[in-house]
C-alpha cells in the first residue's frame, strides 16, 4: 500500500501526540502533590490558549451556529475529559488511568455509529470490546487479593474515555467546516476556560464548605499569594505546567485534530492504545510505579482487545 505525503503526515502527527500524551499522566501525577486537579486543568489551558494566540495571532470568523459545536467540544474534550482524568489520578496510579483511558477508540466508534451511521460495530468489535473490558478489570485490581478496593479512580478514568468519544464526534463535525486548525483549537479552549471559571470560583471557597480531603484535592483553588509564590517558583512545577499547556494541549490538540481530518477520526483514534505503553515506561522510571502480574496481563488484554476490535 502506497501512502501519500499527507497520509504519512497524519500518522506522524498522531504518533508524536501519543508519545506526549503518554507522558502527561506522569506530569499531572507529579503536579498533584502541590496543586488540585482543577488548578492544574485551569492553568494548563490558560497557558495553551495564550500559546495558540502567539502561534496564530489572527481572529477567525466563525458562523454563530457553529459556536455550539466548539462549546460542546470544549466541554467534553477539555473540561469533562481532562477533569475526570486529573481527579482519577488522585485515587489510582498514572499507569492505571492511562490503560483505562486507552479504550477511548471503542467509545469513539460506538458514538460514530450512532450519530454518523458509520459501520464500525462488527462481531470483531464486540469481541475486542469484551477483551478490553476484561483487561481493565484486571488492571483495576492489579494483584490485590482483597476485593474491597476503591473504584473511584478507575470509574472516573472510564468516564473520561466516554467523554473523549463525544469530543471526537464534535471534532469530526468541526473539521468538515474547514476552519483554520489552530484557530479552531483555540476556540475550543476558549469555551473550555469559560466553562471552568465558575468551577474555579466555587473551588476558591471549597475549603470553607467541606473537610473532605478528596473534594479538596480535586476542587480547591488557592488565591493565596504566599502559597502561589512558592508553588510557581518551583522549576519542576513550571516545566510540568508548560509541558502540559504548550505541548500536550496547544500543540497536541491541534496535531490530533489535523490527524483526524487527514486519516479519519475513528481510524486515528486507535493510536490511543499505545499511550499506556509510554505512560508505564515513564511512570516506572519517574514515579516508581510497578504493575503486578495481574496488571501486566490486564494491560496486554486491553491493548489486544483494541487490535481485535479494529480487525476488518
Amino acid at each position: 500500500m502506497v501512502y501519500s505525503f499527507s497520509m504519512i503526515l497524519g500518522y506522524l502527527l498522531a504518533a508524536v501526540t501519543v508519545i506526549i500524551w503518554g507522558i502527561t499522566f506522569v506530569c499531572t501525577k507529579d503536579l498533584l502533590q502541590n496543586f488540585s486537579a482543577l488548578e492544574i486543568l485551569f492553568v494548563r489551558f490558560i497557558v495553551a490558549y495564550v500559546g495558540l494566540w502567539i502561534m496564530h495571532p489572527r481572529f477567525e470568523k466563525i458562523k454563530s451556529k457553529d459556536n455550539i459545536l466548539f462549546a460542546f467540544a470544549g466541554l467534553t474534550g477539555v473540561v469533562l475529559y481532562q477533569f475526570s482524568e486529573n481527579i482519577a489520578l488522585n485515587f489510582t496510579t498514572a499507569s492505571n488511568v492511562s490503560i483505562i483511558v486507552s479504550i477511548c477508540p471503542l467509545f469513539t466508534a460506538i458514538i460514530a455509529q450512532i450519530f454518523f451511521k458509520e459501520k464500525h460495530i462488527t462481531p470483531y468489535f464486540i469481541l475486542g470490546f469484551l477483551i478490553s473490558i476484561t483487561g481493565i478489570a484486571l488492571v483495576s485490581f492489579n494483584g490485590k487479593a482483597e476485593f474491597s478496593i476503591n473504584p473511584k479512580g478507575d470509574l472516573l478514568a472510564l468516564l473520561a474515555g466516554v467523554c473523549w468519544g463525544f469530543y471526537s464526534l464534535f471534532v469530526s463535525m468541526i473539521n468538515k467546516k474547514n476552519y483554520n486548525l489552530l484557530g479552531s483549537t483555540r476556540r475550543i479552549f476558549f469555551f473550555a476556560v469559560i466553562f471552568m471559571i465558575p468551577l474555579v470560583l466555587i473551588g476558591n471557597k471549597i475549603t470553607f464548605f467541606t473537610n473532605n480531603q478528596d473534594m479538596i484535592n480535586s476542587m480547591s483553588v488557592s488565591f493565596n499569594k504566599i502559597t502561589n509564590a512558592k508553588r510557581f517558583s518551583d522549576i519542576m512545577n513550571i516545566v510540568n505546567l508548560l509541558f502540559l499547556g504548550l505541548l500536550a494541549s496547544g500543540f497536541c490538540f491541534s496535531a490530533w485534530n489535523r490527524a483526524c481530518k487527514i486519516v479519519g477520526t475513528v481510524k486515528i483514534s486507535f493510536g490511543i492504545y499505545l499511550i499506556p505503553v509510554v505512560t508505564i515506561i515513564f511512570a516506572f522510571f519517574t514515579l516508581n510505579e510497578h504493575l503486578s502480574l495481574m496488571g501486566i496481563i490486564g494491560t496486554f488484554l486491553t491493548i489486544f482487545g483494541l487490535f481485535v476490535s479494529n480487525k476488518k
